[in-house]
């Protein structure tokens, strides 16, 4: 009795699944333009993207240049986007924008291009291509729309870009120093600091730079420690002036010392 009931469950549901396909394939077959248009708008709106995308691929020529393709063509960006095809998306809404200069849907889609690829924006330690091209178009948007309602969103987004390009130039700078290239490792860090004065990775940065200094010293010639002794001191008092209550100044004021015995050490022998 439960294999009778289970057989017709899936038989009914076979029967639903071939008479759907076969109705779907009439509609990719018909002649009849206002007909698939009036399908593929149906689709869309109950988010059968897979059925309406090559619906909308066959009649967006057809009624290209009137109000309907202008519709089409814009619920075919945002069916890719549905999709996750960023890339396509980001290159359709692109277009739209372009094509439809004056339609009131382009200021929605050149933010949304611009969107598909902060989307795409990966993970700090991989590459910041797409970073920097949202930052690029999110900045073009900001520029072209300054009283756009999309503003406050756009400049949430550029804050998150940036961050992650700040987090992507310290990881970089930092892994100098886990590899004991400490040279390479300040002018790095320096660099970063440049780049991202207000980054919330400065304290850890300026420690880092002086940890540096100091392992860089040490490790020196002869003819080149004291020099550098007295770069990591001083950038010992760049640190202590900047961040004198912070999370590190126990471990600053250990290198501070070592750096000060090493050097009174050095000029104790120079007079000698």
């Amino acid at each position: 009795m439960m294999f009778q009931k289970y057989l017709l469950i899936v038989l009914g549901v076979s029967a639903l699944f071939f008479t759907s396909c076969s109705e779907y394939q009439k509609v990719v077959k018909s002649t009849n333009m206002e007909y698939k248009y009036e399908k593929t708008v149906e689709y869309y709106n109950e988010e059968e993207y897979f059925k309406a995308l090559p619906l909308m691929e066959d009649i967006i020529p057809v009624f290209r240049g009137t109000d309907k393709g202008e519709e089409l063509y814009y619920m075919y960006a945002y069916a890719n986007f549905y999709l996750d095809d960023y890339i396509l998306a980001s290159y359709q809404f692109k277009r739209f924008s372009t094509t439809y200069p004056i339609s009131e849907r382009a200021e929605e889609c050149n933010f949304m291009s611009a969107y598909c690829n902060y989307l795409m924006s990966p993970e700090p330690t991989l590459d910041q291509t797409n970073t920097y091209r949202a930052l690029e178009e999110l900045q073009t948007f900001v520029n072209r729309y300054p009283e756009s309602k999309l503003k406050d969103t756009c400049n949430e987004l550029v804050d998150n870009l940036r961050y992650k390009l700040e987090t992507k130039s310290y990881l970089k700078a930092k892994n100098y120093y886990k590899l004991r290239q400490y040279e390479a490792a300040i002018v790095s860090l320096n660099n970063t600091l440049s780049q991202f004065p207000d980054t919330d990775y400065r304290e850890e940065i300026t420690f880092v730079i002086l940890q540096s200094s100091y392992y860089l010293a040490i490790n020196s010639i002869e003819e080149k420690k004291l020099e550098r002794l007295n770069s990591a001191i001083e950038a010992y008092y760049n640190f202590i002036d900047n961040f004198g209550s912070g999370k590190y100044v126990a471990q600053a004021e250990k290198i501070f010392s070592d750096a000060t015995k090493e050097k009174e050490k050095i000029e104790l022998n120079k007079q000698s």
